[in-house]
């Protein structure tokens, strides 16, 4: 199969990574891919939210697969436009992708089918939101844009005048443009999150081996929240029974509601989970993999790719068994100096051999562009340094060691990856 994979970061790099495993795949192309990925797929510079660009470039290429990854051109109805065009697309079509892109609808689904999830309140002015707040007198309290913001539009207020500064900014100054049109004001909650991804056909749902990410851009889970500075498998919280629970109040719940609502989800389905002392409860949902929870996940598995993206396409998910591998696995992500606020461009990374691995892990790219046989930094994540091990602290050191070899100039990375709650 020849295989055209849309987006440009670490997510990418480790899902092509994963289909050139298998031996169904013949030829990758990327549309943008980065500097890694470039390395192993033919790249070609059309934007992952350009529409009419991407079927455009499908039409060229005559793939036997395109795969949605990221979640703009997936909310927009990129999935529909490629299969209106006669090709078979691996992501949800833009009536489900809304589980996403729009926190208020997810919300509303979660209230009406009794899915576990933080009480809330919807706000489509920013005086009503305050006086709810202001009434309310709860801190911290957690305010987030309705629409897509780069998984940066979840703001935890401490205090009124945090609340008043997160509200101002996104409904009037609109920082995150018209995702907040609407904000979700939420109660917080607290517990060890876990991510779980699960493949989902529209109506089987099949989980994926649990990761924890860590949002904050500092040890300590300090800093302002980030895309994710770094993910371990399996999360430690996460057990047998947790997982039973998970399928029965959550997983299947959620796939039924869908399918109930006229918008039957195939593709990724990510689960982003609080283990309270109620329950688990649902934070959030994405129509996606996740970065950098691809990054830890997919080394784990050990069942052809191919058949599980066939088979979800097919709407036969429920015929095949998928494996995973019992080892662990860690991923530190080295960003570029200021991330997430502003930070510089276009720096020399160093200590990377010719395929961009290093003895002992592999090296995501995510933010990178390759220019004359050197990398340079392209973005805010830069790289995702990821390793597997028989135990989490194996996997860890081997991460950490590999990251201690990678240089250039500016760059930060958590030091407590997989050792704090």
């Amino acid at each position: 199969m020849d295989i055209l994979m849309i987006g440009s970061g670490g997510r990418e790099h480790a899902l092509i990574r994963q289909l050139n495993k298998s031996a169904k795949v013949n030829k990758i192309y990327c549309a943008p891919g980065n500097g890694g990925i470039s390395r192993e797929a033919e790249c070609f510079n059309v934007s992952a939210t350009d529409i009419p660009g991407v079927v455009q470039l499908a039409k060229q290429l005559k793939p036997d697969m395109v795969f949605v990854a990221m979640d703009d051109p997936l909310v927009a109805g990129m999935v529909d436009e490629l299969n209106k065009a006669g090709f078979r697309a691996f992501g949800p079509d833009k009536k489900a992708a809304i589980i996403e892109g729009s926190k208020v609808f997810s919300k509303n689904l979660m209230k009406k089918y009794n899915i576990p999830t933080a009480g809330y309140d919807v706000f489509d002015n920013a005086q009503d939101a305050l006086n709810f707040i202001e009434k309310q007198n709860k801190y911290p309290t957690v305010i987030k844009a309705d629409g897509l913001a780069l998984g940066k539009g979840v703001i935890i207020a401490e205090n009124y005048d945090m609340a008043k500064d997160a509200v101002k900014s996104i409904m009037e100054d609109k920082i995150f443009g018209q995702s907040g049109n609407k904000v979700v004001v939420e109660e917080f909650i607290e517990g060890p999150e876990v991510s779980v991804l699960s493949f989902c056909d529209g109506k089987t749902v099949v989980p994926m081996v649990s990761s924890k990410d860590h949002k904050r851009a500092y040890d300590g889970n300090k800093g302002p929240n980030t895309g994710g500075m770094g993910t371990v498998s399996p999360n430690p919280y996460y057990d047998g029974q947790m997982a039973k629970r998970c399928m029965d109040e959550i997983f299947i719940p959620t796939v039924k509601a869908m399918a109930n609502e006229g918008r039957p989800f195939k593709g990724c389905l990510y689960f982003g989970l609080m283990l309270t002392k109620d329950g688990p409860k649902v934070i959030e949902y994405n129509c996606r993999f996740g970065d950098p929870e691809a990054q830890v996940v997919l080394p784990r598995l050990k069942t052809d790719i191919i058949d599980i993206l066939n088979a979800v396409i097919d709407e036969r998910l429920d015929e095949i068994n998928i494996e995973w591998s019992d080892e662990a696995c860690a991923c530190v992500v080295m960003a570029s100096g200021g991330y997430p606020k502003s930070y510089k461009k276009g720096i020399e990374i160093t200590g990377l051999n010719d395929d961009g691995q290093i003895e002992g892990a592999i090296v995501y790219h995510a933010g990178t562009a390759y220019k004359d046989g050197k990398f340079y930094t392209n973005g805010g994540r830069v790289l995702g340094i990821t390793a597997t091990g028989k135990t989490l602290d194996d996997a860890l050191d081997k991460a950490y060691g590999a990251v201690k070899r990678i240089h250039f100039d500016g760059n930060e990375y958590r030091t407590d990856i997989g050792k704090i709650k």
